[in-house]
């Protein structure tokens, strides 16, 4: 395959007249459409656009390429036009762009990207650029593509090997691996080979990492740039001087990054503690990003044990309602043996969920060391240990009253981080020789032992936070019906597994007992509506999301009707301020429904699947679409655009 099978005559409009960025894209879309790539234009014009949010596709000297990856793209391939009279595309050297290719590249496989990447190499020939702007028509234009393609990859082509190893070597990496990676790294080619230096890039573009660093060419070289706008494997340049920078810089100044990389001023690398020191002193990130980027990875990470286990314990129920089993009470989704295995295989995965985001927390903090740590202060406060528990129990059970939840492993994973990088400062008096067995031996060690006392000392204040709140609880429910239902749907989108959640639900359960089943409705009702708001905003308000939020946003709809709050923990993690707010707005509003309507529910879980043995089921119902339509709307308004 070569470009021109991904450049079809009908995507060629040469003499355009364009006047704004906006109407370039648009024109490069219909030319896409024309060509018969497309199934959705306007979900494909929208990845474009958000494309555009994290920085300008335009790389100077006239070229602009925008690209974006879609589902809504049929067949991949390009469009390209030329603009005389040039349009302003926000290019980094100011200059109006006068030749713009646009890549659609799907989803189900990345083969054609090597393919594309070559033509953005030959974009950095400026003989190459001149030549398409002097083309009469797309069939010239075609033919000069084709013919550079040929002079610069002739077939079999092999890689030319370097004796005596690399002097530089580099990696690039762009958000969405398509373009800026395979320019940034022809531009440090280009460079190194006019400086007379010898380098290796490696691209780690959609496809996959290319041109992989080998382990003896790291340790034969004299430095190493990262020209990456997204995380990259970083440990293996542990004790080499590395010189971070944004893809663009690679692009646009790769002269400069190789002087300074070979000047002898870089800061050596070491990945033990995690602190990255070697940024471009003009690119450092803000706290507040910092922090962002940390939260997210653990998010990312722990996501598919939420959706993954939310799945199977939902088809726990339904395999048990089928089998008639959905007014057993307590073992409803793991009665029938066929519902108790898929129901608990749902829980070991679900198990892992708020350990997993602590550890990928901690180790973006504080690299592999802090992994660990990071899972162990997870599990604690998932399980609820405390000193007495451990102390006192014969087997590894926590105390139920002290769970500590999602905003426990939050805790636990920013404080494993900080402690990792507390140990690294403490233990620089050790000898270079002990370098080895601090990393795997010493901090992991002592981390894990430190964030494990700190966890089961705090959970304990949850054990008393949680008597306190039963206590409350209990006085509210003699003088207002109303006002406790209010609250207890409040209490179960306040932490998602926290004390508050934990509080309500342990409170609606004994109420059972009781025969105060209207309480158990509020605390259902409150514990179903966060992620169905969530799924409802991400459907109805994409502006408000991202790409991933919003692929993940559908899940959430069955993960709420089953009453399985956690699905909601992700976007909770990602923007508490906004999210947690919203949600308890909405189950409150639920809450407060269901107790006028008189509704009660006699099984302690199940969500809809126990709607059956619900009184007044419709009005249940009603309930639960009002305050999830309340915690949406609130949401939508509080969140802001992404850019």
């Amino acid at each position: 395959m070569r470009i021109v099978d991904l450049l079809k005559n009908e995507a060629i409009q040469l003499g355009a007249n364009v006047g704004t960025k906006d109407e370039a894209i648009d024109l490069l879309v219909s030319l896409h459409d024309k060509a018969g790539n497309l199934n959705d234009v306007a979900v494909y014009k929208e990845a474009i656009l958000k494309r555009e949010e994290q920085g300008s596709t335009a790389i100077g000297e006239g070229i602009a390429v925008p690209h974006a990856k879609s589902e809504s793209v049929k067949t991949p391939g390009l469009s390209a036009i030329t603009v005389p009279t040039g349009v302003d595309y926000d290019a980094p050297d100011g200059r109006a762009s006068d030749i713009l290719f646009m890549i659609a590249a799907g989803t189900d496989g990345d083969k054609h990207l090597e393919i594309l990447s070559r033509l953005m190499v030959m974009l950095m020939d400026g003989e190459f650029c001149a030549k398409l702007r002097a083309a009469k028509d797309s069939k010239e234009f075609l033919e000069i593509i084709d013919a550079a393609e040929a002079e610069k990859y002739p077939e079999e082509k092999t890689e030319e090997k370097k004796e005596g190893g690399y002097r530089l070597l580099a990696v690039t990496a762009c958000p969405t691996g398509i373009a800026h990676t395979f320019m940034a790294a022809e531009a440090l080619e280009k460079a190194a080979k006019e400086m007379g230096v010898t380098i290796k890039v490696e691209t780690a573009g959609s496809g996959g990492s290319k041109n992989v660093l080998t382990k003896k060419e790291i340790a034969e070289c004299d430095a190493i740039i990262c020209a990456v706008d997204r995380n990259v494997e970083m440990a293996r340049f542990d004790g080499k001087p590395v010189l971070k920078t944004s893809v663009s810089s690679g692009i646009n100044k790769p002269k400069e990054l190789i002087e300074k990389a070979l000047s002898g001023n870089v800061s050596i690398y070491k990945s033990e503690g995690g602190a990255d020191t070697s940024d471009d002193s003009d690119e450092q990130e803000s706290f507040g990003r910092k922090v962002y980027k940390h939260l997210m990875n653990g998010v990312s990470h722990m996501l598919p044990f939420v959706v993954g286990g939310g799945v199977l314990i939902a088809l726990g129920f339904l395999i048990d309602t089928i089998a008639g089993n959905a007014n057993v009470g307590g073992t409803f989704g793991f009665t029938n043996s066929v519902a108790a295995i898929v129901f608990w295989i749902g829980k070991a995965a679900f198990s892992f969920m708020l350990p997993i985001l602590a550890g990928y927390i901690a180790m973006s903090i504080a690299d592999r060391p802090g992994l660990l740590p990071g899972i162990v202060g997870g599990f604690i406060a998932a399980n609820g240990f405390t000193f007495k528990s451990l102390i006192e129990g014969k087997n590894l059970v926590g105390d139920g009253n002290a769970v500590s939840g999602f905003l426990g492993a939050l805790f636990a994973g920013f404080a494993a981080g900080l402690i990792m990088l507390l140990l690294k400062k403490a233990f620089n008096w050790m000898p270079k020789a002990m370098d080895g067995i601090k990393p795997v031996f010493i901090y992991p060690l002592l981390g894990t032992v430190l964030i494990g006392l700190l966890m089961i000392w705090i959970n304990p204040v949850v054990g008393y936070l949680n008597t306190g709140l039963s206590n409350m609880l209990s006085n509210l429910g003699n003088s207002s019906k109303l006002l406790l239902s209010i609250v207890l749907a409040a209490m179960m989108a306040t932490d998602m597994g926290g004390p508050f959640n934990k509080a309500a639900y342990v409170f609606g359960t004994a109420a059972i007992a009781d025969g105060n089943t209207w309480i158990m409705a509020a605390v259902m009702i409150g514990g179903m509506v966060p992620p169905i708001a969530i799924a409802l905003s991400t459907t109805f308000a994409k502006s408000r999301w991202t790409a991933e939020e919003r692929k993940n946003g559908p899940v959430n709809y069955l993960m709420g009707l089953c009453f399985i709050t956690e699905g909601a923990i992700p976007y909770a993690a990602s923007d508490p301020i906004r999210v947690i707010p919203s949600c308890m707005v909405g189950s409150a509003v639920a809450g407060a429904v269901s107790s006028l309507l008189g509704c009660a529910c006699p099984a302690p879980h199940g969500g809809i699947f126990t709607f059956a043995v619900v009184t007044n089921p419709l009005g249940y119902i009603g309930a639960l679409v009002v305050g999830s339509v309340a915690g949406a709307l609130v949401l939508t308004l509080l969140k802001k655009k992404k850019a």
